[in-house]
């Protein structure tokens, strides 16, 4: 049964994969260690300039940790593995191609995600166009991925009081500076280093997100 990102009535947690997961049989170690950890509502496989067997084994290894426990399991970029892997969606940049095309392709049952970067329009567009929640982003500098387009707070702030459309803020977040990306209204925090490379471990680290995201919501 396809897992869907579930709509958040407090801040919730969007893991994302490191960038190389060069033994996935190990990774996945760290993945029931950082689920272990408390509520994440999603995890995205983004592996970059990789071959396609290569994030079919990843997939193949780490989806069914994220299925068992309720956890949506997110393909970045590629909406044809997406559906080929048995995904319960695909998460498209401003780059990758336009959410029409990425709902072709995945169906009508499987999420899709669309990068909006720091733009309105872009998140208007595709939330009007269907799309099951959009990216705000980067917040912070990012360890993951070079920051073409600092996003402001105020974006958060804006479509929270404005679309039912979930908002997903991404770049650089972490235990330590995430409070006013909480406090600015985003419904999930997409955090990869953030957690993975966190002093105490993955498990602590999701830990700490849920611990700041009860206590946001009281």
């Amino acid at each position: 049964m396809t897992e869907r990102v579930p709509a958040a009535t407090s801040c919730r947690l969007y893991l994302i994969s490191p960038e190389r997961i060069d033994h996935p049989a190990l990774f996945a170690d760290e993945l029931r260690a950082a689920l272990a950890g408390g509520d994440v509502a999603a995890f995205q496989l983004r592996l970059k300039d990789v071959p396609d067997e290569v994030i079919a084994q990843a997939a193949d290894t780490l989806r069914p940790i994220c299925q068992q426990r309720d956890v949506a399991f997110i393909m970045n970029d590629r909406p044809d593995l997406a559906l080929k892997l048995d995904c319960d969606g695909v998460h498209v940049g401003q780059e990758d191609m336009p959410y029409a095309e990425a709902r072709r392709i995945v169906g009508p049952d499987r999420q899709v995600g669309v990068t909006c970067k720091a733009s309105r329009h872009f998140a208007m567009e595709a939330a009007e166009a269907g799309a099951d929640y959009v990216a705000f982003g980067a917040f912070f500098p990012s360890a993951t991925k070079a920051v073409t387009t600092p996003a402001d707070l105020e974006i958060l702030e804006w479509w929270s009081g404005l679309m039912e459309v979930p908002c997903v803020a991404i770049g650089g977040i972490t235990v330590e500076n995430c409070r006013p990306v909480i406090a600015a209204g985003a419904d999930f925090l997409a955090v990869a280093s953030g957690v993975w490379s966190f002093k105490d471990g993955p498990e602590a680290a999701v830990r700490a997100f849920n611990d700041l995201f009860a206590n946001a919501s009281r």
